[in-house]
């Protein structure tokens, strides 16, 4: 059995547990899942090689449920011994209506986590910017992205780390080809464009429903991803409705198209810039 199953044992014994856990369900199946999330979080931190010995990190919450799945991931492998780095948790107010300003303070201070909040309304931007009838998300995503990008400077942070997981990667490889018409998709990895910060996305192993039932089991106060009235037919719930049709039809689906982005074969497509097509030579 490999060390980080051991350690989790070990710990599951013991009643001394991060607050983060203080509402974990015994049952056997939460175990499992939870193990599972610990185990396909480290694995994609030492495959992509995220960890930097005494690095601060900027850990981005949004309250929805990858976030704090994200959260409680990474405070598990530091709690372990695991994760030799600094934890900054960082929330963007975005103005939205109706957000909930004060859930993730709150939440964050009870569970004794370092947190900065910062309120920067871009809702009212997008929504002067964005022409009737078209959605909010781009626009939304780059704004926040350059404002996350300062605090963590601000903080001397070496990298923002993000709860994008499998199926938002597979979702986005989809997307660029049926939309983009390229290969390409949110790697684990990245370095910005300005080249002094890295953006990790710890969970890129992990699946959606994991981080569902992991949220709703341990009882985290769950912002809806809906306040700034998303529209309906948007790319990306295009995609996942398609994803959910074929996983219904042949389970276990998802899983091997993800393999499939970590398995490329550049002589077998048609990329010559990936691969030298020209200088081919037949043996003599």
């Amino acid at each position: 059995m490999q060390n980080w199953a051991l350690l989790i044992i070990m710990f599951d014994e013991i009643n001394e547990i991060h607050p983060l856990f203080k509402n974990a369900p015994t049952t056997t199946e939460f175990k499992k899942l939870r193990k599972r999330i610990i185990k396909n979080t480290r694995e994609a931190i030492e495959q992509y090689g995220m960890i930097e010995p005494g690095a601060r990190w900027l850990v981005c919450m949004s309250g929805g449920k990858d976030s704090y799945t994200l959260l409680a991931a990474l405070y598990e492998l530091k709690w372990r011994g695991l994760l030799p780095v600094e934890i900054l948790a960082c929330n963007l107010d975005q103005g939205q209506p109706g957000f909930p300003a004060t859930t993730l303070p709150n939440f964050l201070a009870e569970m004794e986590i370092p947190h900065r909040i910062e309120f920067q309304d871009t809702y009212s931007v997008v929504k002067d910017k964005v022409p009737a009838g078209r959605t909010y998300c781009a626009l939304c995503s780059r704004l926040r992205r350059g404002h996350l990008y300062r605090i963590a400077r601000e903080e001397n942070c070496s990298a923002v780390v993000l709860g994008h997981h499998r199926d938002d990667i597979l979702e986005t490889f989809f997307m660029n080809i049926f939309h983009g018409g390229r290969l390409a998709t949110m790697p684990p990895k990245l370095v910005n464009e300005e080249g002094d910060l890295f953006v990790y996305r710890p969970l890129a192993h992990v699946a959606e429903k994991d981080c569902y039932r992991f949220s709703l089991a341990l009882n985290y106060p769950i912002i809806p991803c809906d306040l700034c009235g998303s529209q309906d037919g948007l790319q990306r719930q295009q995609v996942k409705q398609i994803l959910d049709g074929w996983e219904k039809n042949y389970p276990g689906r998802r899983q091997v198209m993800f393999k499939a982005l970590m398995n490329t074969r550049p002589s077998h497509l048609l990329d010559p810039q990936l691969f030298d097509f020209e200088g081919l030579t037949l043996r003599k």
